[in-house]
């Protein structure tokens, strides 16, 4: 089953999620679409997926995520008009959202019935053995790498299934799927949101997965568990014996902007990334800092 030297060109990006923790902002405006300084959380996931190779993107959506996919359109009205203005730096970003390369594919989700779920709407699109999963809840900031990339180079290495781990504080094992994995990545065990008891270790899995197409066979066969959601963890867990996974521990910075702190937090420090922006930004927080 593992083919070491084949590319990961394709990526599911599930973003069929309700986002109510970001209600009444997200009510007209899909989560994904909120921006981190002057882009929307999406594009730079996106970013990181291209960076890393991918070529055909697989959006999971609802019928409220429409604006996802204008967004990735053209938009031959706004590009005349910045033309014509002469507003030529405006009209390069806007042309450089997506490579013309790369190949965006939308398909619906109907019911919010999970991670799991969601995945599986791309079972029919997905022809290669290996593919990676991005969740745009988690921006990883990792410098020049992206974290993909890391699990792409991972998985020429080793082959078989990559898990993006990260180790989180005690207190926060019971908000993760937590995997148990030797001290060569070799994963063991996965449990989703187990007690401080239960945990096997403090590795969680954070947003970015790289698996092989028998995922889907696994996850036809999984009931719902959990608030009446399937599970991608519970796939995994019972695929995990007949396939072998990996862990890499990313080295980067994650930001999870589904939660409110962490999203002004990403917004800080990717404002705080450009010239033109950190100086007065950084003046104006240690201003109200010693206020």
């Amino acid at each position: 089953m593992v083919n070491k030297v084949n590319k990961v060109k394709t990526a599911v990006l599930p973003v069929a999620g309700l986002g109510t923790r970001f209600l009444p902002a997200s009510k007209a405006s899909p989560k994904e679409m909120l921006p981190i300084v002057d882009r929307p959380i999406i594009q730079y996931v996106v970013e990181e997926a291209i960076a890393a190779g991918i070529e055909n993107l697989i959006f999971v959506t609802s019928y409220t995520k429409r604006a996802i996919e204008d967004y990735f359109d053209s938009n031959y009205e706004l590009e005349a008009a910045l033309e014509a203005s002469g507003k030529h730096e405006q009209l390069k970003a806007l042309k450089a959202l997506l490579p013309a390369h790369v190949n965006c594919v939308y398909v619906r989700q109907p019911y919010p019935l999970g991670l799991g779920d969601a995945v599986m709407r791309a079972a029919a699109i997905i022809k290669e053995d290996y593919f990676a999963i991005l969740l745009s809840d988690d921006l990883i900031d990792m410098g020049k790498k992206s974290c993909l990339n890391m699990l792409v180079e991972y998985h020429h290495q080793v082959g078989g299934n990559v898990l993006a781990v990260e180790r989180v504080p005690k207190s926060k094992v019971d908000q993760y799927g937590i995997v148990s994995a030797d001290a060569d990545g070799k994963v063991s065990g996965i449990v989703e949101k187990p007690s401080l008891a239960e945990a096997p270790s403090d590795l969680a899995v954070v947003g970015r997965y790289i698996l092989h197409r028998d995922i889907f066979g696994y996850l036809a066969n999984t009931k719902k568990g959990r608030g009446g959601e399937i599970q991608l963890t519970d796939a995994l867990s019972a695929m995990l014996s007949h396939a072998p996974f990996y862990a890499c521990e990313h080295t980067g910075r994650r930001y999870d902007c589904g939660n409110k702190a962490d999203f002004l937090k990403a917004t800080i420090a990717y404002a705080l990334k450009r010239s033109e922006l950190a100086p007065g930004l950084l003046s104006y927080l240690k201003e109200i800092v010693n206020e």
